[in-house]
C-alpha cells in the first residue's frame, strides 16, 4: 500500500481501461422532446462555472484524501468477507455488490456533486447495462446504483491492481483475455454463458476506454456480443456533467452538477449475429440523443468506425 493518497488514487483512473463495451434498439423520442431535454442539460454542463483558487483546490484535495482513506477501510472489511465467502462463489458476487453500494455511495457523499437521478425504476432488471465514461466518477456511480446480482467484465492483468484487483476477482467478477481476437470472443461467449448460468446482469462501457475530453466515442461491439449470447435486455444508463466534476489529468474534483439517466430496455429477443454493426450504430445514436451538445461526439469521431471486438 503507497503512502501517497494522490498516487493510490490515481491506480483507480486505470480502471477505465479494463471496462469494456457494450448493446442496443431505438427508442423514439419526439424532437420536441430532445429539444426540452438538451435545455435542461445545458445550465448543469455546458455552462457550468467554477473556481480554481487555492481553497477550492485545498477542499479537493482533503475531499480526495478522505474518498481514498474511506476506500481502503471498506475493501480492507469485505476482503475479510469475501475470504470467508470464497466456497460460496454467487454470494461473493452479492457480497461485492454491497460492497459497491456502499462504497460507491459514500465515495459520491465525500465529493459533494449534486445528482439528479432519472429512470431508476429501470435500475432493477436482469440485464446487460451499458454507460458512457468520461471520468474516474462514473466507476463510483456504476458501482453504487448497479443492481444486487451483477458482474463487471475486467482485463484478465486486474488482478495485479493492489486491494481492489484482488476484491474484483474475490467478487467473482468476470477477466477477459483480450490479447487477440479469437480469445476475446471465446471471453464473451465464457462471460455470457456464466451470466444465463447464475441468473446475473452484466455491466460494461461499450466506449472500451474513457473518453479524454467528455465527448462520447465510437462504441465498440462486446456489449452487443454479450447481448446476442445472454439475450438479456440493455439498459443505457447515460451519465452527464462527470467529464466537468473530475477532469483528465486533474486531482480537482469540482462541484459540477450531475445527472443519471437510466432509459428503458432495449429487447434483445430478435437480434441475429448478421446485423451487429446495426445495433451499435442504433445504441450509438441513442446516446447522441440524450447528451447534451457538449458530450456529443465531432462529426469526425461519429462517422469514424470501430471494428474492435471488445
Amino acid at each position: 500500500m503507497e503512502s501517497s493518497g494522490a498516487s493510490s488514487f490515481l491506480r483507480i483512473r486505470k480502471l477505465e481501461n479494463f471496462l469494456n463495451a457494450g448493446s442496443i434498439e431505438t427508442l423514439r423520442v419526439s424532437s420536441k422532446a430532445s429539444v426540452k431535454e438538451e435545455v435542461e442539460y445545458r445550465p448543469r454542463t455546458d455552462g457550468y462555472v467554477d473556481g480554481d483558487g487555492w481553497f477550492s483546490e485545498l477542499i479537493s484535495w482533503i475531499r480526495i484524501a478522505t474518498c481514498f482513506l474511506s476506500m481502503m477501510v471498506t475493501t480492507f472489511i469485505w476482503a475479510l468477507i469475501m475470504v470467508v465467502l470464497i466456497p460460496w462463489p454467487y454470494e461473493r458476487t452479492r457480497q461485492g455488490n454491497i460492497y459497491g453500494h456502499v462504497t460507491g455511495r459514500l465515495l459520491m457523499w465525500i465529493l459533494g456533486n449534486p445528482i439528479k437521478f432519472e429512470g431508476l425504476e429501470y435500475a432493477d432488471e436482469k440485464a446487460v447495462y451499458i454507460c458512457n465514461h468520461a471520468s474516474p466518477i462514473d466507476i463510483f456511480l456504476i458501482m453504487w446504483l448497479t443492481p444486487t446480482g451483477t458482474v463487471g467484465i475486467a482485463k484478465k492483468e486486474i488482478i495485479w491492481y493492489p486491494l481492489f484487483g484482488q476484491l474484483y476477482v474475490l467478487a467473482n467478477h468476470l477477466r477477459i483475455d483480450r490479447s487477440n481476437p479469437s480469445a476475446a470472443i471465446e471471453s464473451m461467449r465464457e462471460a455470457a454463458h456464466a451470466v444465463v448460468k447464475n441468473n446475473l446482469s452484466l455491466i460494461i462501457f461499450p466506449e472500451g476506454t474513457r473518453s479524454k475530453n467528455g465527448r462520447l466515442l465510437p462504441f465498440k461491439k462486446g456489449f452487443v456480443h454479450l447481448a446476442l449470447q445472454s439475450r438479456r435486455p440493455v439498459v443505457p444508463i447515460v451519465l452527464t456533467g462527470t467529464h466537468l466534476a473530475w477532469r483528465k489529468g486533474s486531482l480537482h474534483v469540482r462541484p459540477a452538477p450531475l445527472t443519471v439517466k437510466f432509459l428503458p430496455p432495449i429487447r434483445t429477443d430478435e437480434w441475429t449475429a448478421d446485423h451487429i454493426n446495426e445495433y451499435v450504430e442504433m445504441v450509438h445514436g441513442i446516446y447522441v440523443k440524450h447528451l447534451p451538445e457538449s458530450q456529443r461526439p465531432r462529426a469526425s469521431n461519429a462517422a469514424a468506425g470501430n471494428n474492435s471486438v471488445s
